[in-house]
């Protein structure tokens, strides 16, 4: 039996056509499927902990303009992050059945023309690194090493999700940094925070791949948790919960702050609750659902976080 055998029927597979991706011209597809345009949620997932990190600082009105610069930012950078990791993982992905469609693995796109691609969405990156300010974007340029080792990671640990979570992170350093000016003990806790959810909910994903990733010895949280999944992302969304908690405690001391993570507690319970480690399909929308979760977090950050008139 064929890894493409093994694949669930209901399973979405890694690209596809669909949405205004379907609409580009035919030339132009495989490099939106390259930065996963067709795939909104990682740029989501990139963006919120920009977006909670201005919120928390006070800046969700007064900085509604930057917020939309992190999520032009947060699109382009996923994008060329994707990117990346494709040229490096270019072999892996044909071994991998949800991954062998991908343009680079399946020759839609050349290694050459991937390098170029790569080039500009940097270059859209560039642009939003021009309008902050020279600590928040000295935060910013502090990212690119991490962000260019990610791909060997899953190589050399058994939890490159964690590597994941302080890249995928990162931008809760730079909203709060650009607002307050200097990195302090909120934002670095509201940081660490993201790092756990971003290890919870990546290993929800990695679950798709669980069998492909043992048989060509790729390392996951999700294969070192073993039966012990759905007990580990639990861990991880507690401790990103008690962290959040401490970010709005420092800011606020005060009891009822903590009442605005209900619901995103709320969110990790019914995740937790319902992940069956064996469901390809249902995986993939608890995965998907934290696009919610972030938001959840943010009207937190907003509420917390916002100097309201009294």
């Amino acid at each position: 039996m064929t890894s493409a055998d093994r694949l669930p029927a209901d399973l979405t597979p890694d690209t596809e056509h669909r949405g205004l991706v379907g609409l580009l011209p035919a030339a132009a597809r495989p490099f939106a499927l390259l930065a996963r345009f067709d795939r909104p949620i990682g740029w989501w997932l990139l963006f919120w902990p920009g977006a909670w990190g201005v919120a928390l600082a006070g800046g969700a009105v007064t900085r509604w303009e930057l917020i939309l610069w992190l999520l032009l930012g947060s699109i382009a950078m996923r994008g060329a992050g994707c990117v990346f990791n494709d040229i490096v993982d270019r072999d892996l992905d044909r071994q991998v059945a949800r991954t062998r469609s991908r343009p680079l693995a399946s020759g839609a796109v050349s290694l050459k023309a991937a390098w170029v691609w790569l080039v500009l969405l940097s270059l859209i990156g560039l642009v939003v690194l021009l309008q902050l300010s020279l600590s928040a974007a000295v935060v910013a340029v502090a990212s690119l090493a991490p962000v260019a080792a990610y791909p060997f990671m899953k190589r050399i640990t058994w939890w490159p999700q964690i590597w994941l979570g302080l890249v995928f992170s990162w931008a809760a350093l730079v909203g709060w940094s650009e607002v307050t000016g200097a990195l302090s003990a909120p934002g670095l806790l509201l940081y660490a925070g993201s790092i756990c959810w971003v290890v919870g909910y990546d290993t929800i994903y990695a679950l798709q791949d669980r069998e492909d990733d043992a048989l060509i010895g790729v390392r996951s949280s999700a294969l070192r948790m073993g039966r012990r999944v759905r007990l580990g992302v639990g861990l991880f969304y507690a401790a990103a919960l008690v962290l959040w908690a401490a970010a709005i405690w420092v800011l606020r001391p005060d009891a009822l702050a903590l009442v605005a993570l209900l619901p995103v507690a709320g969110h990790f319970v019914w995740q937790v609750a319902t992940l069956a480690p064996d469901d390809g399909a249902g995986a993939l929308r608890r995965f998907r659902s934290n696009r919610f979760a972030g938001l959840l977090v943010f009207l937190a950050c907003v509420v917390v976080g916002t100097p309201w008139p009294y």
